[in-house]
C-alpha cells in the first residue's frame, strides 16, 4: 500500500480586504474532485471537521439552485449553514453564497475555481469575500480552519474510492 504526502490547506487572509483565500491540491482529476464537491452523497462523506455528520437538507446544485446542511455531533446539531447557487460550471467553476444560521448577517460570497494541474492533479481556489474585516476576522477566529483542514483530509481519503 502506498501512501499519498499531506498536502498543506493554505489559509490567507489579506490584512486590508474583507477576503478569505483558501487553497488546496488534491492527488485526483479535476473531474473527480468537482464530482466529490458537488455530489450530495459524496458532498456528506467529507464536508467539515472529522467529529462531525453533515446531514443535507436541501441540495439544488444548479445555477440558480440553494443549498442548506446541518453538522451533527453525537447526533446534535452544532451549526447549520445555507446559500445559494449562483454559478456552477463544471468541472472548472462553482460561485454561492454562503450562511452560518447563527450569524445571517454574515453572508460571504464563494468562488471556488478548479484547476487540472499535471499528473492528473487538481488545485481548488476558494476566495470569500464578505462585507467587512469585523466579519472575516470573526470568520477566521471562529475555528473554521480546523473544519476546512480536516475535511480536504477526509476528501483525500475518499478521492481514491471513486470510478
Amino acid at each position: 500500500m502506498t501512501s499519498t504526502p499531506a498536502r498543506e490547506t493554505r489559509i490567507e487572509a489579506d490584512p486590508a480586504l474583507p477576503t478569505i483565500t483558501i487553497t488546496r491540491e488534491f492527488d485526483a482529476p479535476v473531474e473527480k474532485v468537482f464530482r466529490a464537491w458537488t455530489e450530495p452523497d459524496l458532498v456528506v462523506q467529507w464536508l467539515g471537521p472529522a467529529s462531525t455528520t453533515m446531514k443535507l437538507d436541501a441540495w439544488d446544485i444548479r445555477t440558480g439552485g440553494r443549498y442548506r446542511y446541518r453538522a451533527l455531533r453525537d447526533g446534535e446539531e452544532i451549526a447549520a449553514f445555507y446559500g445559494s447557487f449562483h454559478e456552477v460550471r463544471p468541472p472548472s467553476r462553482l460561485v454561492q453564497t454562503f450562511t452560518f444560521e447563527g450569524v445571517p448577517d454574515g453572508v460571504s460570497l464563494d468562488t471556488a475555481t478548479f484547476e487540472a494541474l499535471a499528473d492528473g492533479r487538481t488545485r481548488v481556489v476558494i476566495l470569500s469575500v464578505v462585507d467587512s474585516l469585523t466579519t472575516r476576522d470573526m470568520i477566521l477566529a471562529s475555528g473554521m480552519d480546523q473544519g476546512v483542514v480536516e475535511g480536504y483530509q477526509r476528501l483525500d481519503a475518499l478521492l481514491p474510492t471513486l470510478a
